[in-house]
């Protein structure tokens, strides 16, 4: 029988059971005693019967075990607590109380059932961690732990407390960036994750079910690692440190106290530490950050290819002489890889001076290139190598936030609650529509008015939009209440928002 495995967030909700602390407890105290064992062992007298280590090995075994005393010391007082509230959901509910979904009238009610019953959700609590980057109070931590909080509160290690701002989210990479109001903050050095090696000790600090402040060490155990399933837009740090929920955000130091990534997620079968955890590399992040403090927003590129392994059979076939490269499976007509001429069956081998060996390679090296630069691809067509060019092409903002946290203008598009998107062209000509603006995400009015993930904005009222700034625009000169005219399942309606 094979195991079910599972990525999970290592952010820590309060709801965390007595349970779930004691085994994480019962397993640290059984490592506690397995090192007091080692270390018996280590000062038996010479008459023992355990074999007698040269001076050579005994100083390798030193340098292996360092003491992380000072490099805690400086740069723990930069590793903050993240608590936050998220925002209490307002659903409408036109189905009565009771009815399961099985039944032949739900989707009837559903639709059409009159009398629209808003109801507010409690909003849940939970914790995370993240450090100091600048001195004036920009800080570094994950897109999870901050995603759809109302309140954000930092606490740093002397008890101090401060409400934070959410400056911006990349989804894509799990980056956050928050600032809190504060002067001559404590902050972290960063570091090279190219740097890492296999086997080189690291440390994370951070709350792990919200035990503050609390250090782990463990030793780097690979990197660039692509995620099952995910664009490998971040080529995560695989490390064996011991990080639960609440430890999401903190940073990951190397033995010169630099911070090399942000701890981000824990590959488990049973939610907790398993001995697998990755972390987003801090240069990745820093761009990260430098993007959204700049731009508000993080410019990526696409070439519009879908690629997969090239493994040792595949190799055989296209007779490359081992497992190597980004194998094309499909190029989208009109993309900046169609028109570099790239084909079905080419394998990517290089972009311009970097190797591709895996296929989760591409995706980041193509997306952190700035729109239009000429890139060059070596390729493997029919046994031999080719050179094409290709000037990668902007990819969409995945979702703009029309409806702003509270800590940010109040303007009439804060009490919107809709998540925005501009359609691709490609999706317009499937779609069959006008409309430049898809709905990703709802709550507050939007949701008690019926608005829904898919629909297509056409216009607010009366006045067509093209673009979200239009979208933004239109909202703002609208009174108590905003008439948006979707798009939905070819049938255009006016839906009212209630804003007042």
């Amino acid at each position: 029988m094979v195991a079910h495995r599972t990525m999970h967030w290592a952010r820590h909700w309060t709801t965390v059971s007595i349970s779930i602390l004691a085994v994480g407890i019962s397993m640290a105290a059984c490592s506690r005693e397995q090192t007091a064992s080692t270390a018996v062992d280590a000062a038996a007298p010479a008459t023992s019967q355990i074999p007698t280590a040269s001076p050579a090995a005994a100083m390798n075994v030193g340098a292996a075990l360092p003491d992380f005393t000072g490099l805690v010391e400086r740069y723990g007082p930069a590793v903050v607590n993240v608590a936050v509230i998220e925002k209490a959901q307002t659903t409408s509910r036109n189905v009565p109380p009771g009815m399961s979904p099985n039944d032949p009238f739900y989707e009837f009610f559903r639709r059409f059932g009159g009398g629209q019953m808003p109801r507010n959700e409690p909003p849940a609590r939970g914790e995370g961690s993240g450090f100091i980057v600048s001195s004036d109070g920009y800080i570094l931590t994950n897109a999870h732990v901050v995603k759809g909080a109302s309140e954000v509160t930092v606490k740093t290690t002397d008890r101090r407390e401060y409400n934070a701002k959410v400056i911006g989210i990349d989804e894509r990479t799990d980056v956050a960036v928050i600032k809190i109001d504060a002067k001559n903050l404590p902050v972290v050095r960063l570091g090279d994750p190219s740097k890492l090696k296999p086997g080189e000790w690291v440390v994370a600090i951070g709350s792990p079910f919200g035990f503050e402040n609390s250090v782990t060490a463990g030793v780097v155990s690979a990197t660039a690692r692509s995620m099952p399933g995910e664009a490998n837009f971040a080529p995560f740090i695989q490390t064996d440190v011991p990080v639960n929920p609440g430890n999401s955000g903190g940073p990951l130091f190397n033995l010169k106290g630099e911070v090399v990534g942000i701890n981000s997620q824990i590959y488990s079968r049973t939610g907790g530490y398993m001995g697998l955890s990755f972390a987003i590399p801090i240069d990745v992040a820093n761009n990260v950050k430098q993007q959204l403090v700049s731009n508000g927003k993080v410019v990526r590129s696409r070439i519009g290819v879908t690629v997969q392994e090239v493994d040792a059979g595949l190799a055989n076939s296209f007779g490359l002489d081992r497992p190597r490269g980004a194998l094309i499976g499909m190029v989208e007509s009109g993309g900046a890889g169609d028109k570099a001429g790239l084909k079905p069956g080419d394998v990517i081998l290089k972009v311009d001076d970097t190797v591709i060996e895996t296929s989760s390679q591409l995706p980041g090296i193509i997306a952190n290139t700035k729109p239009g630069t000429a890139v060059n691809l070596q390729i493997w067509r029919n046994h031999a190598t080719k050179q094409l060019v290709a000037r990668p092409q902007e990819i969409p903002e995945e979702g703009t936030r029309v409806a702003a946290r509270g800590d940010q203008d109040g303007d009439a598009t804060s009490k919107l609650g809709l998540s925005v998107r501009p359609l691709a062209p490609q999706e317009q000509r499937e779609a069959d529509t006008d409309g430049s603006i898809v709905v990703e995400d709802v709550d507050g009015p939007a949701a008690v008015a019926g608005v829904q993930p898919g629909d297509i904005i056409l216009g607010v009222n009366g006045t067509r939009v093209k673009s979200v700034k239009d979208l933004r625009t239109a909202a703002d000169k609208s009174g108590k209440v905003v008439a948006l005219l979707i798009e939905r399942e070819n049938a255009q309606i006016f839906v009212p928002i209630k804003i007042g």
